[in-house]
């Protein structure tokens, strides 16, 4: 059977200091704020990009889904391209 106190004693003056300092959290949340502005820029981008393709993708669905245009329905898809590159070059601009 073990002893409650086997003859060890507890000497004061050897906690170990801390080498290293408290982390600066300041620093960190400016840190996370910049990847953050970084992070929207790129998303306001990329919607931006997402608009263009959409807007693409319907003149060439459009174009694809009718199997034997006629004149008329060529004029009408070619003022519609038009219509979506002025709409994209509008977007663009800012």
């Amino acid at each position: 059977m073990a002893k409650e106190n086997p003859g060890f004693e507890v000497v004061g003056g050897t906690e170990i200091e801390r080498l290293v300092p408290e982390p600066n959290n300041a620093v960190a949340i400016a840190m996370l704020q910049i990847g953050l502005k970084a992070l929207s820029q790129k998303a306001l981008t990329a919607a931006t990009d997402f608009f263009s393709l959409l807007t693409i993708g319907s003149c060439f669905w459009l174009w694809w889904s009718i199997p034997a245009p006629n004149y008329n329905q060529i004029v009408s898809l070619a003022l519609y391209g038009l219509l979506i590159l002025a709409i994209n070059v509008i977007v663009r601009r800012k």
